[in-house]
């Protein structure tokens, strides 16, 4: 529709006002909710070229489409907008054409790759708050891709070494006592955080006394920044303490360089303690219904990158300092000097996502990669695809960061070393706990037998926990409530479910097939606004994925869900005045019901019959 009206109105540019358009310049909009209409015609650009009165001009365009477009039945101009009404007979085919597409809404395969990493955790702690709006966002972002006809591929880069991991080992090895998660009872990696935490703690209590006494004082009273308050100064100094000081730190550093020199014993508990985690993280990647195609892991990517350091060095892209490092200048990018490689050859982070970056190429040939990574990384991504674009990488357009921020509890931010952070695990048992509970006031489910009572359970908590993360534009910073994101009244996963369980209820009351409709003419207002809404579908999910944003399309299925619930309280269903109103109003549900189960599906969403 929107292609017809563009036509026809650059045809009457052209034709009548000697005006040449090209018809997709014309902009075509879905008219506003308060404005009589359904497509609006933007006449601005055309009024002033012409120095024409818009509403002449509108009355010109308008009549000539009511002339050349059938399913055109009246028009109106407002200022500079032409806004035109459609016929009941366009929705009526509108309908027919989408009940008759299984998957309407979803493209042919385009033969295209493209990968999407998420989560990418760190083996010293479970997941997350944070983790979960990563997950959400990449498994969504995945799924709508697949919909738009891409091959996807789901992977995410374990960092499993490091410092960090180090201090989980070393805790465990003064303090663990031999204790396994299985003799704990705890998942395992609650069981390696625990450790995390517990190294912090044994670190404050150290740096604290050497604070107090003899050594930190004399450090403190040699310092140049003198004017700074002991508390002050002991506060900048702690990395500096924990790298020259400290014996915990000492001893974690020590663990480090055994690792990295390929020391048996330390590899042996390095791989124990990772399996624990790794077992803990599948545990709750698969009760958040996720799963990845391929895994990278740091331990197996931190030396790659320096053979595409070298190369560039010989190209001309990198340069060398005196000092033997080797750095590239992306000023010209509104970035500065950035380093690729140290001045003793060993690798930092870029010069690892480089290498990593050509791996998954030539592993996979996918001409698009998309990041689903914090915002406080960025700078680090649009460095990292500026040098690949230098390179000469031929993906190089296709590099996305899909940054997002970060999501706080009503009760403020977390820290993980101070053991601060919610667990992803313990945040899906609240969730879950508040939707028994909800379910337990209502008591909807009594007539279930208990498996299926939490079958039920299950899939309003999850839709409540993903709904209420998804329906935030990724980039804006957000809070999560558990009880807020379980309101049956507000936008909100379950009032969403609540829409199509209506309609399964509906259809259960349904007595024999479904007859044919084509006798009914006159459609009601509750009846166009719903096709209306599912007419936007497949442009919504186009949307999504072109701005990498699964808010649109959670939006996309409240909006469809409460025109739904107006249509329901408003139309008589079963009761209709005819049958071919009640078939027609059958096959409107039918409809509705097909794009929220597909569209939620799409969010990692499972829709029950029953609430």
């Amino acid at each position: 529709m929107i292609t017809e009206l563009q036509t026809i109105t650059a045809r009457v540019l052209s034709e009548k006002f000697d005006c040449p358009t090209e018809p997709s310049s014309v902009a075509v909009n879905l008219t506003k909710d308060d404005i009589e209409g359904d497509y609006t015609i933007v006449l601005f650009p055309y009024v002033k070229r012409l120095a024409k009165n818009p509403i002449e001009l509108g009355n010109l365009i308008g009549a000539d489409i009511l002339s050349a477009l059938p399913s055109a039945k009246s028009f109106n101009v407002l200022k500079g907008f032409l806004n035109i009404s459609l016929s009941d007979d366009y929705y009526k085919t509108l309908l027919k054409g989408i009940s008759e597409d299984a998957d309407y809404g979803r493209r042919s395969r385009n033969g295209k790759k493209v990968m999407v990493e998420f989560s990418s955790p760190n083996t010293n702690k479970p997941l997350h708050l944070g983790h979960i709006r990563n997950i959400l966002l990449g498994w969504s972002v995945s799924q709508i891709f697949d919909e738009m006809g891409y091959d996807v591929i789901k992977t995410q880069i374990v960092n499993n070494r490091g410092i960090a991991i180090c201090k989980s080992m070393l805790a465990w090895s003064e303090f663990g006592e031999g204790a396994t998660p299985e003799s704990a009872g705890v998942k395992g990696d609650h069981f390696i955080g625990k450790f995390y935490v517990e190294f912090e703690t044994k670190f404050k209590e150290e740096y604290k006394a050497w604070q107090e006494n003899d050594a930190g004082q004399v450090v403190y009273q040699e310092s140049k920044k003198t004017d700074q308050s002991q508390e002050e100064f002991f506060k900048a100094y702690k990395n500096t303490y924990f790298n020259t000081h400290s014996e915990l730190g000492g001893k974690s550093k020590e663990i480090l360089i055994k690792w990295e020199n390929g020391d048996k014993d330390v590899l042996a508990q390095w791989n124990m303690m990772n399996d624990w985690v790794y077992a803990g993280f599948n545990q709750t990647y698969e009760n958040m219904g996720v799963h990845f195609d391929s895994m990278y892991y740091e331990s197996d990517t931190y030396l790659l990158g320096k053979k595409h350091i070298e190369k560039g060095l010989a190209d001309g892209v990198f340069y060398k300092k005196e000092d033997g490092s080797v750095w590239i200048d992306l000023e010209d990018q509104k970035l500065d000097q950035k380093l690729v490689l140290r001045s003793d050859g060993t690798s930092v982070y870029m010069t690892q996502d480089i290498g990593t970056v050509e791996q998954r190429y030539e592993e996979t040939g996918a001409e698009r990669m998309i990041y689903t990574v914090a915002d406080e990384q960025d700078y680090h991504f649009k460095a990292l695809f500026a040098i690949m674009k230098k390179l000469g990488a031929p993906y190089s357009d296709g590099l996305h960061h899909l940054s997002y921020g970060m999501v706080d509890l009503p009760t403020g931010k977390m820290k993980s070393r101070e053991g601060t952070v919610v667990d992803a695990d313990v945040l899906m048992a609240e969730v879950e706990e508040e939707a028994r509970a909800s379910a337990g006031e209502r008591g909807e489910l009594s007539e279930l037998n208990e498996k299926e009572q939490e079958q039920i359970i299950d899939r309003i908590a999850k839709a409540a926990l993903k709904f209420f993360i998804l329906r935030v534009t990724a980039k804006k910073r957000m809070v999560f409530d558990p009880k807020e994101s379980l309101d049956m009244q507000g936008q909100t996963g379950p009032y969403i479910q609540n829409a199509y369980v209506r309609i399964a209820s509906v259809l259960r009351k349904q007595e024999g097939k479904i007859g044919d409709h084509s006798e009914y003419i006159e459609l009601k207002e509750e009846e166009l606004s719903l096709i209306k809404e599912l007419a936007k579908y497949p442009d919504i999910l186009e949307s999504s994925a072109k701005h990498y944003d699964p808010s649109n399309l959670a939006n996309f299925c409240y909006n469809l869900a409460k025109t739904y619930h107006r249509f329901y309280h408003e139309v008589r269903i079963l009761t209709a005045e005819t049958e071919a109103a009640k078939n027609f109003r059958l096959d409107l549900s039918i409809q509705v019901a097909k794009v929220l189960k597909r569209g939620m599906y799409l969010m990692g969403i499972e829709m029950p019959e029953r609430m």
